[in-house]
């Protein structure tokens, strides 16, 4: 059986959200981040990053990581690329051309648009108010602009991102852009990419992935 180490309140969501997709019988380890808890050392303590036990399975302490038979593999987006490719049927590619553009979008919201869309969420949302960098979210909301209107351009033909069908391109996409989403205006220019996140957030598998996150403790 695959393991998918990580709780749903991190970028395991996005390979929770795959194996829904593609109907697989997987078991969910809920390693949670040692940052979140008062006391990581504490004897009663839930496994976490910094555990032994999950230093065993990855070794950088960060989550997620997957586990298939013999196969170890840490990265969630690389993790989903590989689930897509061995068991997602139409998610994955149907040749080495989708392959490629399936990679080529995931780097693409790896380098492009996460390092943005996480400061949006940081500082809008994610951290107390006293917390928040009311100018890091505005330079992050700059720096999208392109990178969103490029979006709503390769969307604007199928409404998806690769072979005119649902795959692992939107999955992976669709969950980088979430972290953008405090930020509204960012979309008010882009139909095709509100019309695109709001069809990927309709789908049974995400809705089954969000309502398993939200009875983990926030």
């Amino acid at each position: 059986m695959l393991t998918i180490y990580g709780c749903l309140r991190s970028r395991a969501s996005r390979n929770v959200w795959l194996a829904h997709e593609a109907g697989l019988d997987f078991r969910q380890v809920p390693v949670i981040q040692a940052y979140r808890l008062a006391d990581p050392d504490a004897a009663d303590a839930p496994m976490h990053t910094r555990s032994p036990e999950f230093l065993a399975v990855n070794p950088n302490g960060h989550i997620p990581s997957l586990v298939d038979g013999d196969l170890v593999l840490h990265e969630s987006l690389a993790i989903n690329l590989y689930l897509a490719r061995r068991y997602g049927g139409v998610l994955g590619p149907a040749d080495a051309a989708e392959d490629g553009l399936m990679g080529m979008w995931t780097l693409w919201a790896a380098t492009e648009v996460e390092p943005h869309s996480i400061e949006i969420l940081y500082n809008r949302v994610g951290k107390p108010p006293a917390e928040r960098d009311a100018a890091k979210a505005e330079a992050a909301v700059a720096a999208l602009r392109n990178p969103v209107a490029v979006l709503d351009k390769a969307l604007a033909a199928t409404g998806f991102l690769v072979g005119g069908r649902f795959t692992v391109a939107d999955i992976n996409v669709a969950e980088v852009m979430r972290y953008a989403l405090p930020a509204p205006e960012l979309f008010a220019d882009a139909p095709h990419v509100k019309a695109w996140i709001a069809a990927c957030h309709a789908r049974p598998a995400y809705k089954q992935m969000m309502a398993d996150r939200e009875k983990e403790p926030a």
